[in-house]
């Protein structure tokens, strides 16, 4: 026997596994060593893939091969995912026309990338008093935008600002 063999032995600490082939074949339960013999016999590993069953699962396969594969899967999985961005853009009550134009093109571009975005009035001073000139820019913007949206958050105060969070309608 070699060293490496007497290292993997002394980890070994489980009598007996329930045993799969590469295959995905039931082999059944048997003593650990005879499992590893019969690895090692056809030049694969012994993986242990259910530590928590009793007896303990072990899987007889390349593990390089196991590892790469797990790998792969784990990358195409994250391409696959998109992740929403929350842009925001901030106005004040006393928006002009083109102004109010120009924001809302730029709310609509957002959502049709794919983008979450939160429309923000911000109060300075007496505007404070006035609220409600808040709530009509954002209605305004609202209606610019025409029913591209799904809305995610009503228009509400928070501190200084009032503000809506709008999602982009999903495409089916």
């Amino acid at each position: 026997m070699s060293d490496k063999d007497l290292r993997i032995n002394e980890q070994i600490r489980v009598r007996e596994v329930r045993l799969v082939r590469d295959e995905g074949e039931q082999q059944g339960i048997m003593p650990t060593q005879a499992a590893l013999e019969i690895a090692r016999s056809m030049g694969l590993d012994l993986v242990e893939v259910a530590p928590q069953a009793f007896p303990p699962v072990v899987k007889i396969l390349d593990y390089g091969k196991f590892k790469f594969e797990n790998e792969k899967r784990l990358r195409d999985s994250k391409k696959k995912q998109k992740l929403l961005k929350l842009k925001e853009i901030r106005m004040q009550p006393k928006i002009d026309d083109h102004d109010m134009d120009f924001k809302s093109k730029h709310v609509k571009e957002f959502l049709s990338e794919g983008n979450k975005v939160k429309v923000t009035i911000r109060f300075r001073g007496r505007e404070l008093a006035h609220t409600e000139l808040g709530l009509d820019v954002l209605n305004d913007v609202l209606k610019r935008i025409e029913g591209e949206y799904i809305m995610d958050k009503p228009p509400a105060m928070e501190g200084r600002f009032m503000s809506m969070i709008l999602n982009p309608k999903t495409k089916k």
